[in-house]
């Protein structure tokens, strides 16, 4: 057996592995709106306090996966080391603030509209500003391909908006959603510009520190909003709490992070589209919530555009590995 062989072969487990944590991932994160809506069924907390009480949860957890994983032989590792001290603080303050905006508008967006909903324009509209963003913002071109998906995931969002049945679909919830779209793609568009020249970071490290940001800059609003829930099932809050601070926090954030690392871009975004439609199975069987055909179409179309995304992704990223290997 050849060298290279060997090498594809030796990489087959690591691939396969990946995935599996990036499904996962995908998954857990996808319960994290229905355990947001059973803690705001069964007591008064809000989605500020909810998200306050998640990134100390989160921050608590993936500390200690910090201190457990294996410590390389230097003091930082090569990506940190290598990253200026100025530039990884621009990215943990953005990271910070774009996480602490997406998760609480998530939350926001799916007390207001429903975990169903909420968690489809989210996941939907927030590839879709992506694009948008790479294209104003660093010259990206976005094709064909991509113009015809964000006109997709227009389509799509409009359907919601306006064929959805008022009762299923809040337009306050949609727009909290967008917002929450909005801070996604913000983390991202950051780190895309920041790693433009090649320079590296500690995913789990930023991500714990942008926890800690998160807290921080949350616990004014939480306490004004009510840090404590008055509720009549404290032991079935407390529990919710722990899990989302555990599966769709820490544990998911670990998972696809070593996923991430050896799974094509392309198909993580495609992957990750198990987020949403576990969210919306959950919400259905779960909790109870209409899909009502609009909702359906307008949630097929946003899917389908996220899809055609990543393919366009996908292409280019082929031809700019063949024009540099001419």
């Amino acid at each position: 057996m050849s060298n290279s062989s060997s090498a594809s072969a030796a990489a087959m487990p690591a691939v396969g592995r990946s995935l599996l944590y990036l499904i996962v991932a995908g998954i857990a994160w996808g319960t994290a709106g229905a355990a947001a809506s059973l803690i705001f069924q069964v007591s008064d907390m809000g989605p500020l306090a909810l998200s306050f009480w998640r990134c100390v949860g989160g921050l608590v957890l993936l500390l200690g996966a910090l201190a457990l994983r294996p410590r390389p032989r230097f003091r930082r590792s090569a990506a940190a080391a290598a990253e200026p001290r100025r530039r990884r603080l621009i990215r943990i303050l953005g990271t910070g603030i774009g996480l602490t905006v997406f998760q609480s508008a998530y939350f926001a967006a799916v007390e207001a509209t429903g975990l169903a909903v909420g968690t489809v324009v989210t996941l939907g509209a927030g590839p879709v500003l992506i694009a948008l963003g790479a294209r104003l913002t660093m010259g990206e071109r976005l094709g064909g391909g991509g113009a015809a998906a964000v006109g997709g995931a227009l389509a799509g969002l409009a359907v919601l908006v306006l064929g959805g049945d008022s009762g299923e679909v809040r337009p306050l919830g949609v727009a909290l959603a967008v917002l929450s779209a909005a801070g996604y793609a913000a983390i991202t568009l950051l780190t895309r510009w920041l790693g433009r020249d090649g320079g590296g970071s500690d995913a789990l490290s930023t991500t714990t520190w942008a926890f800690a940001i998160g807290a921080v800059g949350l616990l004014p609003m939480a306490v004004a909003e009510g840090l404590f829930p008055h509720t009549g099932r404290p032991v079935e809050v407390l529990g919710l709490l722990v899990y989302v601070a555990a599966v769709p926090t820490a544990l998911a954030y670990a998972l696809y992070f070593a996923g991430a690392a050896v799974v094509r871009a392309a198909t993580v975004s495609v992957i990750m589209l198990l987020e949403p439609v576990s969210a919306a199975v959950i919400a259905v069987t779960v909790l109870g919530e209409k899909l009502t055909t609009p909702t359906v179409v307008g949630t097929l179309l946003l899917l389908t555009a996220v899809t055609g995304l990543a393919l366009a992704e996908a292409r280019d990223a082929a031809a700019r590995r063949g024009e540099a290997a001419a």
